[in-house]
C-alpha cells in the first residue's frame, strides 16, 4: 500500500515540475516575442550603419548613458516622495500634489532628454536609415499593447 502512495506522489510532483518548467518556458517565450526592440536595437541590428556613424553613435550613446541614471534616479526619488507623502496624507493634501509636480517634473525631464537623444541619433543617418527609424520610432510609441 505504501508504495501506491509513493508512486502517486512522485508522478503529482514530476507533474507540478513539468507544468512550472512548461509556463516558466512559455511567458518567457510569450515575453521575447511581444518585447519591442529598443532604441540600441533598432540603430544596431536595423539600420546598416557606416564605421563613422556607428563611430557618432556611440559617442552619442555614452553622453546619454551618463546622464539617463541620474533622470532614472530623480524619477525613482520623486516616486518616493509621493508614495510617503500618499501613507502621510489622509486626502488629497498640498504635501500630495507637490510630491505629483515633482514625479511630473522628474518624469519631464527624463522624456525631455531621451526624445533629444532620439533626434540626435536620427541626425547622423542617412534619409533612408532616418525614415526606417521614424517608422520604428512611431511604431513602438504607438503600440497598445502593454
Amino acid at each position: 500500500m505504501m508504495k501506491g502512495w509513493r508512486a502517486i506522489a512522485l508522478t503529482a510532483v514530476l507533474a507540478a515540475i513539468a507544468s512550472a518548467a512548461g509556463t516558466w518556458i512559455g511567458a518567457s517565450w510569450v515575453l521575447d516575442r511581444r518585447a519591442p526592440p529598443s532604441l540600441h536595437d533598432i540603430v544596431h541590428d536595423e539600420l546598416e550603419l557606416s564605421t563613422d556613424q556607428h563611430a557618432r553613435i556611440e559617442v552619442i550613446e555614452a553622453r546619454f548613458a551618463a546622464i539617463r541614471p541620474g533622470l532614472e534616479n530623480e524619477v525613482r526619488a520623486a516616486n518616493q516622495e509621493l508614495a510617503h507623502a500618499i501613507e502621510q496624507s489622509d486626502g488629497d493634501s498640498p504635501q500630495v500634489q507637490a510630491a505629483v509636480d515633482h514625479f511630473h517634473v522628474a518624469m519631464g525631464a527624463l522624456q525631455k532628454e531621451t526624445i533629444a537623444h532620439v533626434f540626435e541619433m536620427r541626425s547622423v543617418l542617412t534619409p533612408e536609415q532616418a525614415a526606417v527609424f521614424n517608422d520604428r520610432i512611431v511604431e513602438a510609441l504607438s503600440s497598445t499593447e502593454s
